[in-house]
C-alpha cells in the first residue's frame, strides 16, 4: 500500500516545485518589468531636467546678446532704451598684482559685479595666472590694461599692437577667452589703440573718476568715503579703482554706500560690445 503512494507524492511534489518555479519566474518578470520602467522614468527625468538647464542657459545668453548700456565717449554707462539709469560700474586696474583675489572675494561676498583690467607683467607666474583665473571663475568680466603699462602716445603703431595683442593672447589662453574691454594706461588712447581694440571685440572705456592713488585717499575709510560721497557720482558713473591694499579694504563700504544710495552696479555682460 504504501508502495502505491509514493508515485502521487511525487506528482504533488513535482506540482509544488513546477507551481513555485513559475512563481519565481513571475516575480522575476515583473522585478524586471519595473526595474525597466524605473530607469526608463528616470532616464526621461534626466533629459526633462537636461532640457530645462538647457533652456534656461540659452535664454540667459539671449539675454546677454541684447545690450543694456552702451559706453559715452566720456566712458559713463549710459542706458539703452529703458534700462535702469541709476548705476555704476565697479572697475580694478593693474590686476593681479597683490589684493585682485581679495577685493574680487569682498566683491563676490556682496553680490557686486565688476571689471578687472589687467597687465601682462602680472601674469608671468604660474601663481599671478591661477590668481586671475579664480578670478575669471568666480564670475568678474576681465579686461586688457596692456602689457607694461606704457603710455601709448609713446609707442609706435607696432608697439601698441604687441602690447595689446600679446595680453589678449596671454588671457585667452588663461582662462579660455579674450578680454572683453580695453583701457588705455593713464587714460591715453591714440586712433590705432582704439581700432584695434574694437577690431578685437573689446569695448574701450576709461572712466568717470577715481581716488586710489592720490596719497590724501590711500587709506581705506577715507577712499570710501570719497568714492561715494564725491560729487562726481551720478549716473552711469564709471568708477576707477586699483589693485592696492587700502583699496582692497575699502570695498565692502563702497559697495554698500552705493546701494544704499540707490545705485545698481552694472553687470559687464549687459554693456556694449563692438558689432
Amino acid at each position: 500500500m504504501k508502495r502505491f503512494l509514493v508515485f502521487p507524492m511525487l506528482l504533488c511534489l513535482s506540482g509544488v516545485l513546477i507551481s513555485g518555479c513559475a512563481s519565481s519566474e513571475q516575480t522575476s518578470t515583473e522585478s524586471n518589468q519595473a526595474a525597466s520602467t524605473e530607469g526608463a522614468t528616470s532616464e526621461l527625468k534626466q533629459t526633462a531636467e537636461k532640457n530645462a538647464d538647457q533652456q534656461e542657459a540659452d535664454e540667459k545668453q539671449e539675454e546677454q546678446q541684447e545690450p543694456q548700456y552702451k559706453v559715452s565717449e566720456v566712458s559713463s554707462i549710459v542706458p539703452i532704451d529703458d534700462a535702469e539709469p541709476q548705476v555704476a560700474l565697479l572697475t580694478f586696474d593693474d590686476a593681479p598684482d597683490k589684493h585682485a583675489l581679495e577685493i574680487a572675494e569682498s566683491l563676490k561676498k556682496a553680490d557686486a559685479p565688476a571689471i578687472f583690467f589687467v597687465n601682462g607683467h602680472f601674469l608671468t607666474t604660474d601663481e599671478e595666472k591661477e590668481t586671475l583665473k579664480k578670478i575669471h571663475d568666480m564670475g568678474f568680466a576681465i579686461g586688457n590694461h596692456t602689457y607694461s603699462h606704457a603710455n601709448l602716445n609713446d609707442l609706435t603703431d607696432e608697439e601698441v599692437k604687441e602690447e595689446i595683442l600679446i595680453v589678449n593672447e596671454e588671457v585667452e589662453e588663461i582662462i579660455g577667452e579674450k578680454p572683453e574691454f580695453f583701457r588705455a594706461p593713464f587714460g591715453e588712447n591714440t586712433d590705432y589703440s582704439r581700432q584695434l581694440a574694437e577690431d578685437e571685440g573689446m569695448t574701450v572705456m576709461n572712466w568717470t573718476y577715481g581716488y586710489d592713488w592720490e596719497s590724501q585717499y590711500q587709506d581705506s575709510d577715507a577712499l570710501a568715503d570719497i568714492m561715494v560721497n564725491t560729487e562726481l557720482l551720478g549716473n552711469g558713473a564709471n568708477l576707477l579703482m586699483h589693485d592696492r591694499e587700502w583699496t582692497a579694504q575699502a570695498v565692502p563700504d563702497i559697495v554698500t554706500g552705493l546701494k544704499d544710495k540707490g545705485y545698481e552696479l552694472v553687470e559687464p555682460d549687459t554693456i556694449e560690445r563692438p558689432s
